[in-house]
C-alpha cells in the first residue's frame, strides 16, 4: 500500500463479529500484496484472558478476511504462552506499529489503553501513521474512545461509579482538523430499563461532560455495528454499517446515517459548528426528538451500509421461526432452526467483546432444544397414548367377534388394524399388540387382551 493512501477507520462495535466481515474484505483489499497486519492487545493487555482474547481475533481475521496477523503484546517480562507470533519489547512494537501496513485495536479499556500508550510512545507513532497518511489503521470500540484529544474512561465511570470526566485521549483526529471526543456504542440499549447510550454514560452524564468540552469541539458519536471511514488520500469521510454517525454539540445532534459520503471539510465544519459551504446536510434534531427520519448526501460510488444482521436480531427471528414451527408441529424445522443458531453462536463466537449476547443466545438455544426433546418425548409415547387407547375397544369387539364365530369379521379388524400399523399376535391368552413404524423400527406395547 501506498504511504499516502491511508485510511482511518472507527468503529462503534462488532469488530470481529460476523456484521463486520464485508468491510474489513473491503479494507483488506487497499493493501498491497502480504501486508504486514498487527493487533495491538493493549487496551485488554491486563486482562487475564488476553491470550485467548488475541487468538480469537487472529482466527477471525485469517478465516474471515483471509489476513494473516501479528500480536503487538501490551510489553510485559516474558512473550505469553499463546501459538502465535508476537513481538516483545517497547521499540520493537513501535517499530511494528510504524511500519504496518494494518494495524487493529479493539476492546478492553480505554484509560488502561491511554496509559500504557503514553508511557510507551505508541500514541505518536499512531498519530504519526494519520499524519503521513499510512497504511489502514483500524480502532474499534474502547481504542475508538482514546482517537479524540479527550477520551472517555468507560470502566471507571460505568463499573465502578466514578465520577464522569474526561481523559487526555490521543487526538489521532487532531491532525485532521477534528476536535472531538470519539463515543463508540453511541446507540446501546442493553439496559432495558436504564439508558446505557453514549457507550454506557446515559444521557445526564454525557450532558455533564458535554459542557466541559471547549466550544470549538463535539462529541463524535459512532452506532453499534457502524463504522466511520476517512480515506486519507482524498479526504473524504463515509459512514458504513447499520447505524450512524452522530455530531453532537451542546445537546443538539446531526446524523449521518450509513451509506453517507461526506468531504472531510464538510465534517470539520459540523464539529465546530460553521455552517458548510455549498453542501446538503442531514437533517438536525434534538436528541430528545424522536424522529428518526433523517436527509443525507448520498455518493453512489462510495456508500455501504452492511447488511449482516446482529446476533440479537438472529436469535430473535430463529424464535419466531421455531415457535412457528412447533405450532405446526413441524418437527423437523424446529430442529433446523436450532442446528442453524447453534452455527451462528458459533460464528459470533470469535468476537472479542464479552457484551455481545452469547450468553443470551445460548440460553435461547438451551430452550429450544428443552422444547424439541419434550415434544420428542411426547411423540414416542403417542402410540401408547392415543393409538394404545383406541386399540382397547377395538380389540375388545374383535374378541366377541371370535367368540361369536364371526371369524371373517374378525379377521377384517385384524387387517385394518395393520394395514394402520398394528400388528396382532393371537395367543392362548388373548390378543397382544405391537406398533410397527414404516422404518420396521418399532416399539412394542406392552398390553395384552385377554
Amino acid at each position: 500500500m501506498n504511504a499516502g493512501n491511508g485510511l482511518l477507520v472507527l468503529m462503534g462495535s462488532g469488530e470481529t463479529s460476523p456484521t463486520m466481515v464485508t468491510l474489513h474484505r473491503e479494507l483488506v483489499a487497499h493493501l498491497n500484496g502480504d501486508a504486514d497486519a498487527v493487533i495491538l492487545e493493549t487496551p485488554y493487555g491486563f486482562q487475564v484472558n488476553r491470550d485467548d482474547i488475541s487468538n480469537r481475533a487472529r482466527e477471525y481475521f485469517r478465516r474471515s478476511v483471509g489476513l494473516a496477523t501479528v500480536v503487538a503484546p501490551d510489553t510485559r517480562p516474558a512473550a505469553p504462552s499463546i501459538a502465535a507470533p508476537v513481538v516483545g519489547d517497547a521499540a520493537k512494537v513501535r517499530d511494528l506499529v510504524r511500519r504496518a501496513d494494518w494495524v487493529f485495536s479493539g476492546p478492553g479499556s480505554p484509560s488502561y489503553a491511554l496509559d500504557r500508550w503514553h508511557t510507551l510512545r505508541l500514541g505518536e507513532i499512531l498519530r504519526e501513521r494519520v499524519e503521513r497518511g499510512h497504511g489502514v489503521t483500524v480502532m474499534a470500540s474502547a481504542a475508538a474512545c482514546t482517537v479524540g484529544f479527550a477520551a472517555l474512561p468507560v470502566y471507571e465511570v460505568y463499573k465502578a461509579g466514578h465520577p464522569p470526566a474526561w481523559l487526555n485521549g490521543l487526538d489521532l483526529l487532531g491532525a485532521l482538523g477534528l476536535p472531538v471526543a470519539v463515543i463508540p456504542h453511541y446507540d446501546n440499549a442493553e439496559g432495558g430499563t436504564h439508558d446505557t447510550r453514549f457507550c454506557y454514560l446515559g444521557e445526564p452524564r454525557l450532558a455533564a461532560l458535554e459542557h466541559e468540552l471547549p466550544d470549538e469541539s463535539a462529541v463524535l458519536g459512532i452506532d453499534e455495528h457502524t463504522a466511520v471511514i476517512v480515506d486519507l488520500s482524498t479526504s473524504l469521510v463515509r459512514v458504513w454499517g447499520r447505524g450512524v454517525m452522530t455530531i453532537r454539540r451542546r445537546g443538539a445532534s446531526t446524523l449521518v446515517p450509513g451509506g453517507t459520503a461526506l468531504p472531510l471539510e464538510q465534517l470539520r465544519d459540523l464539529v465546530t459548528g460553521r455552517e458548510p459551504a455549498g453542501v446538503p446536510l442531514p437533517r438536525r434534531r434534538a436528541d430528545g426528538d424522536g424522529d428518526g427520519g433523517v436527509g443525507a448526501t448520498h455518493h453512489a460510488a462510495t456508500a455501504g451500509t452492511g447488511g449482516a444482521a446482529t446476533l440479537q436480531e438472529t436469535v430473535a427471528a430463529a424464535e419466531l421461526r421455531f415457535d412457528s414451527a412447533q405450532g405446526a408441529r413441524d418437527a423437523g424445522t424446529m430442529a433446523e432452526v436450532a442446528v442453524e443458531l447453534e452455527s451462528v453462536i458459533a460464528a459470533w463466537s470469535a468476537d472479542m467483546e464479552e457484551d455481545q449476547g452469547g450468553e443470551w443466545a445460548r440460553t435461547v438455544l438451551h430452550g429450544m432444544i428443552r422444547r424439541l426433546a419434550q415434544a420428542a418425548g411426547r411423540g414416542l409415547s403417542e402410540p401408547e397414548r392415543t393409538v394404545g387407547r383406541i386399540l382397547v375397544p377395538l380389540l375388545g369387539l374383535r374378541r366377541r367377534l371370535r367368540a361369536d364365530g364371526a371369524y371373517d369379521l374378525a379377521d377384517e379388524v385384524r387387517e385394518a388394524l395393520a394395514a394402520g400399523g398394528v400388528r396382532l399376535n393371537d395367543t392362548a391368552e388373548g390378543s397382544e399388540w405391537r406398533w410397527e413404524e414404516e422404518t420396521d423400527d418399532h416399539r412394542t406395547g406392552s398390553r395384552s387382551e385377554t
